[in-house]
């Protein structure tokens, strides 16, 4: 699938889950896509695999920077220092709200990231899967959390953990190929 004519933004903040960022990353470039990374502050976020120090990725753009009318995507990594830093970040909130609720584009979020969603109000009615410890905060913002590898609710996608990144990163790019 051809995704050149598209541009996805990722948003992470530090301590971000190292292959839910690397992945859908790397999967929507392969498939042509622009990809930027988006952070609430500038120079590098430091990643984790699992518990142990990840990578450093390039921060693209501030969320001060990045307008959510040039994106046609937006991804949310996992990690919970990550996702709980985020969820607390006002710019963050009006971020996601901009480009999943008002312009209603595709929202890929995977593990801890749906925090994020619940912070901004964003779950009620909504079907969705996470990381299985944060399924009471979703419940309790009147979401359906459900355990299956990925779970599209109209153009919400989400996934539990980095296992399931493949169907993850397919979803996304198939949603994307027929905006």
């Amino acid at each position: 699938m051809d995704l050149s004519d598209k541009t996805v933004a990722i948003m992470a903040t530090d301590y971000f889950e190292e292959a839910e960022l690397t992945a859908p990353r790397d999967a929507l470039q392969k498939a042509g896509a622009t990809v930027h990374i988006i952070a609430p502050h500038s120079g590098q976020i430091k990643a984790l695999h699992h518990v142990d120090p990840g990578q450093s990725v390039a921060v693209d753009k501030t969320l001060d920077e990045a307008d959510p009318n040039d994106y046609d995507a937006l991804v949310l990594p996992g990690g919970a220092i990550n996702a709980d830093q985020l969820r607390m970040d006002q710019q963050a909130r009006d971020f996601v709200r901009k480009i999943m609720d008002e312009q209603e584009k595709p929202t890929a979020v995977i593990c801890h990231g749906p925090w994020l969603l619940v912070s901004s109000h964003l779950v009620r009615g909504r079907q969705l899967t996470s990381f299985p410890t944060i399924q009471d905060d979703i419940i309790n913002a009147g979401g359906s959390w459900t355990d299956q590898t990925v779970v599209v609710d109209g153009n919400l996608i989400t996934s539990r953990k980095p296992d399931d990144l493949p169907a993850f990163n397919q979803a996304l790019i198939e949603m994307l190929a027929k905006k």
